[in-house]
């Protein structure tokens, strides 16, 4: 399998899903979590439009940030992936 790039990938759409629904549902704005990431809003905008990539240790503090298990949000991305064949 070769490594490709992930920005406009399915498995980069799903995680930019999965990122913004947290966010949404934990009630917050991009700006509150921007600020408490120490950040401006845009950062957080690029990456749920999905011009931005998220590493691990950028989705480990977001998902803090949020207030979400990373470990289950990411089975959770994976089972789904799994389910739709794009992994």
């Amino acid at each position: 399998m070769l490594l490709q790039k992930t920005l406009g990938t399915k498995r980069q759409e799903s995680l930019v899903a999965l990122l913004k629904n947290k966010r949404e549902s934990a009630g917050l704005t991009q700006t509150d979590v921007a600020n408490a990431l120490g950040e401006h809003q845009s950062f957080v905008a690029r990456i749920e439009s999905g011009q931005r990539r998220v590493d691990v240790v950028e989705y480990l503090t977001i998902a803090e940030v949020i207030g979400f298990d990373a470990a289950e949000a990411l089975k959770q991305l994976i089972a789904e992936a799994e389910d739709k064949k794009i992994l």
